[in-house]
């Protein structure tokens, strides 16, 4: 894997990163991990990520160096003098990331934000006068910027509450009215979006069996299926720790019962299904990225039962159709509307 620049412009400025119980937040396993432990060889690295594959890359690359963990939530027996935040996508998730930390912060603990300029971190100033001290650019390089200050001590020791997070809205289709609870950085975390919206609208007259949901989110689909074909089991996967716990909280409102789990594309899935049903991601973090939807249309095959079927929903820009009609089978767009395209296969 080649070197990130968000990787690059921390080897820059490695030695503001000296610390005895650092934490890494949301970092990938592309260099600068291995770099800092080579200049760091006392230190205690936790590092903590919300996206499963990058979990996984760094469990696996350096499972004896460092404390990992992949959770919604993060919990620790440290106290980290410093850390490293990757700048989320969206504004409340790093207020969240914030929340999340401040338990497990020592007094004048140091912070360090690092982001793609088109990302938003040129905000940062702004976005932590609550939780920082002194937030200040320190270094500008390969399209990143990098801002460091000191946690504000009125924010150290405040207990996090995950409920308090989750943002709760109401959704009414063909007369099937769910709630939907979301975290931040979950997609469509306030309303529902024009995709999933079409999706619902087209999908197969009846449903029964197992169900897998592609890309989860916040479990709107599935919810949706669970409520209005009740012979259904629902099966829901996701790449991030934000939307699995989303679902399952968004599946407990509805009193409807499912699996939650994380896989990097189709990793951790096993059998057949009757019904795949997906509104496949294409953002990873602020970069835009198909590998994984691509992936999971290429091997969703021996997955889906004999006379059991496919449904998604994707922008109309993205190339999918034939991909489907390749690796799946005859498919068809059964509308093409808003921006959007449904595609239905039914396995041969």
């Amino acid at each position: 894997m080649s070197t990130s620049n968000i990787s690059q412009i921390l080897v820059r400025n490695s030695a503001l990163l000296s610390a005895k119980t650092p934490l890494f937040i949301n970092l990938m396993a592309d260099g600068f991990i291995e770099s800092y432990l080579l200049d760091n060889p006392e230190a205690q690295l936790s590092c903590h990520n919300t996206n499963f594959v990058d979990y996984l890359a760094i469990k696996n690359k350096f499972d004896k160096q460092v404390e990992t963990s992949f959770a919604s939530e993060y919990k620790t027996e440290r106290q980290h003098d410093l850390v490293v935040i990757n700048f989320p996508k969206s504004k409340d998730e790093l207020a969240f990331t914030f929340a999340v930390i401040a338990p497990y912060l020592s007094n004048d603990a140091k912070i360090i934000l690092v982001g793609e300029k088109k990302g938003g971190i040129q905000s940062s100033p702004k976005l932590t006068g609550e939780f920082l001290q002194n937030c200040q650019k320190i270094d500008a390089a390969r399209h990143c910027l990098l801002f460091a200050g000191i946690v504000n001590p009125e924010n150290l020791n405040k207990q996090f509450n995950i409920e308090d997070w989750f943002k709760q809205y109401q959704i009414n289709i063909n007369n099937i009215s769910l709630t939907i609870a979301s975290l931040p950085g979950v997609f469509s975390q306030k309303k529902l979006d024009i995709g999933t919206a079409l999706l619902l609208d087209n999908l197969p007259q009846f449903m029964q069996g197992k169900v897998l949901d592609f890309g989860c989110g916040a479990g709107v689909i599935s919810c949706f299926i669970g409520k209005k074909f009740e012979s259904t089991q629902l099966d829901l996967l996701d790449v991030s720790a934000l939307a699995i716990t989303s679902a399952q909280k968004t599946l407990a409102l509805n009193n409807l019962s499912g699996t939650v789990f994380a896989s990097n594309s189709l990793s951790n899935v096993a059998g057949k299904y009757q019904h795949i049903v997906s509104n496949p991601p294409f953002h990873q973090g602020t970069k835009t990225s198909y590998q994984a939807s691509e992936d999971f249309l290429r091997g969703i095959k021996p997955h889906i039962e004999p006379r059991g079927d496919i449904t998604i929903v994707a922008n109309s820009f993205l190339q999918y159709l034939p991909i489907m009609q390749e690796y799946i089978g005859t498919t068809k767009r059964l509308i093409n509307k808003q921006g959007f395209n449904i595609y239905h296969c039914r396995a041969n």
